[in-house]
């Protein structure tokens, strides 16, 4: 390395070229998540033409060649000359950084695209874009292509042409049609199943619009038309089908305050957990909470405390209620359009803006009490206030006993002797926590990790389904009290992430059917009492080998059947295959070279980009309505079919 570090030292990439060389800066990653990002920025574009009234209808197409198409029907990209630049309008949003109409309030009123990098940063790491205007009876097109030409020169999503006029047309919209650049990309192919949730998300979100995609890849084609004249209360309804609901039509809380509109969709269930709640702004969803949830919750407070002084039970007794009572069971969406928003955390998914709390405060209490003052809603309001008594009275019972608090204190070193293997380094940033299904692996990894950073906690029996228990007897569960242990932050309102031992929790269980249930119960108890752990990305599913092929001194290991096959055309003929049915079945050695070794393992991070859908999914997976259930295993649960063990963590 040499030791003169001067200015010519310093690379200045100009225009799209910087996109290519960071990408992960500007869409999180080059894994799966970035590729459906990619896809994102461009439909939010369409979207947001959708929000303010300028298109009812969005279509979606996966072409052949993995390329996505995208056509709405609103106004289109400005076609004319920018004054500054001399270029078209569609040439400046496909080629400049932070160019666009969003920046003040003039073109869209509310916009979920704020920094004007969407378009250009999908044509920069495209191998090819082609952007279609039909404005005016003209139809207009323009093409990108990315390339490195004969000099080694990297040209990044440069035009081919001007923009031009190839026809007449009696449409209006914009079509934009993209090939995500496997040079840049671990992967190009589209998960439809996750596209097909998030827009259909979209559509419950924008009230008639009808958004539809087609996937035209292999031999079944797929399309899926979604269309809700209900928005969110439809969205609600569909939530809750699993659920058993106490009022069957949902409560519908919708106003304008300080230019801020507020639209709230809520109803209470037999369910004995905490509140669901899922809150959007322009379309995008906060799973991480904000100033808006504050406002509903502080609001739902103040209405209940006035509505329940004329419960009789409530007043014999004498109940103090607290604010989580009131929301025993119940899931609500709110869902805001507002101007010039704040996003905080870490995520970048927690609204900030303080006049939000005020605008929904105040929308909600206004209505909501006249809601439960209404006659015609009397037996729904007795309905909410007998489940609030019913959970004031469990926590107040709880607490005379001081049953929850002991669990909680009791949940501390002792149990752990013997069973949870620390790690001799203190810097947080860096540990890891495996929980290691049984202790015949829980040995293994204890005696082939590193020590200095990677912490083990095998667990002896199957913990609990946290979805069909109340709190008392998530916490009686030794194998979850061991959890909250372990990881040093407390539980539920002493938790605290500042406190967190460890930046990575790695689930690792056998690839089988009960590996897979152990992980879906403790996924459950993560996305149910620590969720702020999701949603930062601290939780993890390690991806043990299901494969091992060897021949002479090397061996191979294989996630898939598709990469033994590859591994097994590698090594030619008289390889040895041995299928591990088990972690118990690796030595010390080959767990950590194949699951714990930094360098060579596969992760699988577990991300919280759509809280409403996993909610549905926990729902049904692991709640009390059996036929759903059915359903969805029969139609997803071939494991077989996944082949995501590309990207390393």
């Amino acid at each position: 390395m040499s030791e003169n570090y001067t200015a010519s030292d310093l690379h200045v990439l100009e225009g799209l070229t910087a996109v290519r060389k960071r990408p992960g800066m500007y869409i999180g990653s080059t894994g799966s998540r970035g590729l459906h990002h990619m896809l994102w920025e461009i439909v939010d574009n369409s979207i947001d033409e959708a929000a303010n009234g300028y298109a009812d209808r969005i279509t979606i197409v996966i072409n052949e060649d993995q390329s996505v198409t995208v056509e709405d029907n609103g106004r289109g990209i400005p076609v004319g000359i920018h004054p500054e630049l001399k270029i078209s309008g569609v040439e400046v949003v496909f080629t400049q950084l932070h160019a666009g109409g969003k920046f003040d309030n003039k073109a869209y009123a509310f916009s979920g695209g704020l920094h004007g990098v969407g378009a250009s940063v999908v044509n920069a790491l495209s191998r090819r874009l082609v952007a279609e205007v039909f404005f005016e009876g003209r139809h207009y097109r323009q093409e990108f292509r990315s390339y490195t030409d004969a000099n080694g020169k990297l040209h990044a999503g440069e035009p081919t042409a001007p923009l031009s006029v190839i026809g007449k047309t009696d449409k209006k919209g914009t079509r934009i049609t993209y090939l995500p650049d496997s040079d840049i990309f671990d992967e190009t192919s589209l998960h439809f199943d996750r596209v097909a949730r998030r827009l259909k998300e979209l559509a419950f979100l924008i009230r008639g619009i009808t958004i539809s995609i087609t996937d035209k890849r292999g031999e079944q084609k797929k399309t899926l038309t979604f269309c809700y004249s209900g928005g969110i209360s439809d969205f609600l309804l569909d939530m809750n089908k699993d659920r058993t609901p106490l009022h069957p039509v949902p409560i519908m809380l919708e106003g304008e305050k300080n230019g801020i509109f507020v639209s709230i969709a809520m109803q209470y269930t037999t369910e004995t957990s905490s509140d669901n709640i899922y809150s959007f702004v322009n379309n995008i969803p906060t799973p991480e909470g904000g100033t808006h949830e504050t406002g509903f919750k502080t609001a739902l407070t103040k209405v209940m405390n006035e509505i329940i002084k004329g419960n009789q039970q409530a007043a014999k007794e004498k109940i103090e209620f607290e604010g989580d009572d009131f929301r025993e069971g119940l899931t609500a969406i709110i869902s805001l359009k507002m101007t010039d928003v704040q996003f905080e955390g870490q995520t970048k998914t927690r609204l900030g803006n303080t006049e939000a709390r005020t605008a929904v405060d105040a929308i909600t209490q206004e209505q909501l009490m006249h809601f439960f003052m209404n006659l015609n809603n009397s037996q729904i309001t007795a309905k909410v206030c007998e489940k609030a008594v019913t959970a004031a009275k469990v926590r107040l019972a709880a607490k005379k006993a001081k049953k929850i608090e002991r669990d909680k204190i009791k949940a501390d070193a002792a149990p752990l002797v013997g069973k949870l293997s620390s790690c001799t380094g203190r810097d947080y940033s860096r540990n890891e926590l495996f929980i290691v299904e049984g202790d015949s692996a829980g040995g293994s990894a204890k005696m082939g990790r590193d020590r200095r950073f990677q912490a083990i906690l095998p667990l002896r029996g199957k913990p609990l389904n946290v979805e069909k228990k109340n709190i008392e007897q998530v916490l009686a569960n030794e194998e979850f009290r061991s959890i909250i242990t372990a990881l040093g932050a407390g539980f539920e309102k002493s938790f605290d992430i500042k406190n967190l031992k460890y930046d990575k929790i790695i689930i690792l269980s056998d690839a089988d059917q009960d590996g897979a249930h152990i992980r879906t119960i403790l996924l459950t108890f993560f996305f149910r009492y620590y969720r702020e752990l999701v949603a930062g990305g601290h939780i993890y599913i390690a991806q043990p080998p299901l494969y091992g092929i060897k021949r002479g001194n090397k061996t191979l290991w294989a996630h898939t059947d598709k990469q033994l096959t590859a591994a097994k055309d590698e090594l030619g003929r008289g390889c040895e295959v041995q299928r591990y049915k088990g972690l118990g079945e690796m030595n010390k050695d080959q767990l950590w070279e194949t699951t714990m070794n930094p360098e060579n393992r596969v992760l699988m991070q577990v991300t919280l980009e759509n809280a409403a859908a996993a909610d549905k999914i926990i729902s049904t997976l692991m709640g009390d309505a059996v036929e759903p259930r059915k359903l969805y295993v029969s139609e997803y649960a071939n494991f077989n079919k996944k082949d995501n063990f590309k990207a390393r963590v």
